[in-house]
């Protein structure tokens, strides 16, 4: 597929349904002269509702899907018949998606699971039916509840990829080469910078049959947090993985002071990520002999494991590995995964998707929003009720 249809931030329109009203019917029949009120409850409408789906990837099906519209519950009628519920509707996204309110930043909700649901916008509860209303003082209410009005809000929805290993490094680190090396992804591969422009993910085999999931997050540049290169866009991804894999280059100037620009980056984008477990990966380690892998080694920071390791040739593949699965499967660092809900920042949001202007639509049946179901009780008069002035019944009630 095109590399344009990988898409991480969209902003929708949502609108619930709104509750049917309630009846304010009297049973009429023959000999029957005092039926007493029967008018049935309004349904409910129909709520907005988010659904992971692990064979997603991308937001692209909503970035043409601008309106999600619920359907409207409808009226309640005579014999406390109830009024059908509005539809539901069941928006399928990756697993990974995070909610946020489009006008505030607000946290909303988020959805990481396969099949796990979130209810977004809850429809409106139906209006009770005049039946409700009676008693031995009240035995004729006139009156019944509207329902209630649907829930409009603007969202955004922002993806963020699920990965036991983020591959964390400056354009042409290997970081590509070495995903393409230990697992079945295929990513594009180039002697130039920002080859990758969009996150791959790839399963990597390990023994007895088990695996895990390594993403490559497209290259970071210095000041990537403020804007710069492409590293802004895709910072995101990497709060959702568990270790963190930096790889400088064996030919860089400075691994150590290279290495120390990543992490600030990482740290002013997001301070809690320098709390995840990481490993320091050198790459393109095929190019050294013994004495400067002992020289390098000496030089590298002592608060990180590292591994020096070829993608073309595999060495240090298999203890990379090692370490990897030793890292990810430790308890401790378990509580180091979850990110806490902030707030969407306004410095990582996306300018074409926030100023995008929804068309307005009105609600359905928006001429009768000063229909019955909206008059206060108070308000009712002879002429808003079909009396029969032949029934059988007391002034008092009538």
């Amino acid at each position: 597929m095109a590399d344009t249809n990988f898409i991480d931030y969209v902003k929708i329109l949502c609108r619930s349904g709104k509750g049917g009203a309630g009846s304010r019917h009297f049973y009429r029949a023959k000999y029957v002269p005092k039926g007493g009120p029967d008018g049935g409850d309004g349904g409910r409408g129909g709520h907005i509702i988010l659904r992971g789906n692990q064979n997603m990837w991308t937001l692209l099906p909503l970035k043409y899907r601008r309106h999600i519209f619920a359907g409207n519950g409808q009226s309640g009628s005579g014999g406390r018949s109830f009024g059908k519920d509005g539809d539901d509707v069941i928006v399928d996204v990756p697993c990974g998606t995070v909610v946020y309110d489009a006008e505030t930043g607000e946290f909303l909700c988020e959805v990481t699971g396969d099949g796990e649901e979130v209810k977004l916008l809850k429809g409106g509860r139906g209006g009770l039916g005049n039946w409700h209303f009676k008693s031995s003082t009240n035995r004729t209410p006139r009156y019944a509840q509207p329902g209630e009005p649907a829930i409009e809000k603007s969202i955004v929805l922002e993806l963020k990829m699920l990965a036991d290993v983020g591959l964390v490094g400056f354009p042409n680190a290997g970081k590509s080469t070495l995903l393409s090396a230990v697992s079945a992804a295929r990513p594009k591969i180039a002697d130039y910078p920002f080859t990758t422009m969009e996150p791959q993910l790839g399963i990597v085999s390990y023994r007895d049959n088990r695996s895990f999931v390594m993403a490559d997050i497209p290259g970071i540049i210095e000041g990537a947090s403020e804007g710069k290169g492409l590293g802004l866009r895709f910072l995101r991804h990497i709060e959702r993985n568990a270790v963190l894999l930096f790889m400088v280059p064996a030919d860089a100037d400075d691994i150590a002071t290279e290495y120390s620009i990543l992490l600030n980056e990482l740290s002013q984008f997001n301070p809690q990520l320098v709390d995840k477990h990481r490993i320091l990966a050198i790459s393109k380690s095929d190019m050294l002999d013994d004495e400067l892998i002992d020289e390098i080694a000496r030089t590298l920071p002592p608060d990180i494991p590292h591994v020096f390791i070829s993608s073309v040739t595999g060495q240090g593949i298999s203890e990379l590995k090692d370490v990897l699965w030793n890292a990810i499967t430790d308890e401790s660092n378990v509580a180091t995964v979850d990110i806490v809900r902030r707030p969407l920042d306004v410095r990582h949001r996306v300018r074409e998707e926030d100023e995008f202007i929804f068309e307005y639509e009105p609600l359905e049946d928006e001429d009768e929003a000063e229909d019955l179901q909206s008059i206060s009780p108070d308000e009712w008069g002879e002429e808003d009720y079909d009396w029969d002035e032949d029934a059988d019944t007391d002034e008092d009630e009538k």
